[in-house]
């Protein structure tokens, strides 16, 4: 059975459905922390401010019983058929380096525990417009150790990069979140009115971003965090209603049947299939807006995560991301 996710409270227990467990919880909240809670399992807490006020609580899901391990600055949980790692590096003067360690320890251990296949990764910056002790833009510093690791753990290959978003928060230093699995091989893909984030100008960075805009395993379909680019520009700039009707416009194409089929996938989804969606929302004033276009677009009955941080570029004003749940999710 595959791995799933369901949202809820910060001030409830994760509950899982009868016949699953806890493998992980993911909490959007006030503070930075990596710890085990009262049933085993880790937990890693990020400072986003949350809009209505309550933190609430990401829940991975299994149907075997998992075994957990907690480090100082690491985190692992798996069940046989997948591993859910998290990390956290304390604020830096330069990221590169040390990036690039957390990251290759991460993918060791996937190899240690013979799980494969990376299939989704969260990669939470803070500060991540700011500027390094170099100058540099931390979000281009984070890339660029991030990209190291990559090749080390997969060389030159841009096939097995997997969905991921890279978002601020309101904390400094890093912290990330990776599934894989172990018996599944997951479909990395990307989308035909956007450049291959790995694909990206020099413009950008000293290195390409590293990841593909969907990840589909055992049949979910897991959505990168996606905004208001086209090729790989900005597009709309200052005009939070249009970026936002744009990135979902991304989204629906990125799950049409048509790009699908374009890229051997006998599938299909429309807006109204997503789920698990957040929304980053750069300043808090928007956040209004933004949820009137994702209640025209969604729908009423569309539950979305409103998140006040900044995007990864200083043009883009909100970030959206979410999932095509297998069919039995809901069972």
């Amino acid at each position: 059975m595959s791995i799933r996710a369901h949202f809820t409270s910060a001030a409830q227990p994760p509950s899982p459905e009868p016949g699953r467990h806890v493998l992980a919880t993911v909490t959007y909240g006030a503070a930075t922390g990596l710890t085990r809670v009262e049933h085993g399992h880790p937990d890693l807490t990020i400072p986003m401010a949350v809009t209505n006020g309550d933190a609430f609580r990401e829940v991975w899901t299994v149907a075997e019983r998992p075994r957990w391990v907690l480090r100082e600055d690491s985190a692992y949980a798996h069940d046989g058929r997948h591993l859910f790692v998290a990390g956290l590096l304390p604020e830096q003067s330069v990221y590169t380096p040390p990036v690039r360690e957390m990251y290759e320890k991460a993918f060791a251990l996937v190899n240690h525990l013979d799980y494969g296949h990376v299939f989704r990764m969260w990669n939470f910056v803070g500060d991540i417009l700011g500027a390094n002790a170099e100058g540099m833009e931390v979000y281009r510093d984070f890339v660029q150790g991030r990209a190291q690791a990559f090749q080390t753990y997969m060389g030159d290959t841009t096939a097995q990069l997997p969905a991921a978003t890279g978002i601020g928060t309101q904390g400094r230093g890093i912290a990330f979140v990776l599934l894989a699995t172990r018996r599944g091989v997951p479909r990395h893909l990307e989308n035909s009115r956007q450049t291959s984030a790995y694909h990206y100008p020099d413009q950008y960075g000293p290195k390409s971003p590293s990841f593909a805009r969907a990840t589909l395993l055992d049949d979910t379909l897991y959505v990168s965090g996606t905004a208001s680019i086209l090729g790989h520009e900005t597009v709309h700039p200052g005009d939070v209603r249009r970026q936002t009707r744009e990135t979902l416009d991304n989204i629906a194409h990125l799950i049409s049947r048509e790009n699908l089929a374009a890229q051997g996938i006998d599938a299909g989804h429309d807006l109204k299939d997503l789920r698990m969606i957040k929304a980053y929302v750069r300043h808090e004033d928007d956040v209004p807006a933004v949820r009137a276009v994702c209640e025209e677009t969604l729908g009423l009955g569309t539950e979305v995560k409103y998140l006040n941080v900044a995007v990864c570029r200083d043009d883009l004003l909100v970030e959206i991301e979410g999932l095509v749940p297998a069919v039995g999710w809901d069972q």
